[in-house]
């Protein structure tokens, strides 16, 4: 599946559980790795497990299955890496913690 079809599947998979302010952002001008990041919160632990189990059955329903999903037990922090696409869904307090996205959007070059 195109890294793009994907994504659009994974933020509308979220959307349905009504995640909390989902953000993509294209990482392959930063990475080989994959082409895009989404990144999500959940209201509680449930809910963020949900939310990427939601992500993991539509994909599935597509054809399509994670390469790896970890964090699924706690559900503080999933991450869902379908490869071109990878998915972290997180509590609030962890999200802003670790504020992925400062450090994607803003990476800071190696000395």
């Amino acid at each position: 599946m195109e890294a793009e079809t994907l994504k659009k599947l994974v933020l509308g998979a979220l959307d349905e559980l009504k995640a909390v302010n989902p953000v993509t952002l294209d990482v392959a001008a930063l990475t080989d790795v994959m082409d895009y990041l989404v990144i999500a919160s959940g209201t509680s632990n449930r809910h963020v497990k949900s939310l990427a189990n939601n992500v993991c059955m539509e994909a599935k329903k597509q054809g399509m299955r994670p390469i790896g999903v970890e964090g699924d037990d706690a559900g503080e922090w999933v991450l869902v890496d379908f490869g071109d696409v990878v998915v972290h869904v997180m509590l609030p307090a962890t999200r802003d913690f670790y504020d992925l996205e400062r450090l994607w959007v803003n990476p800071t070059p190696a000395v």
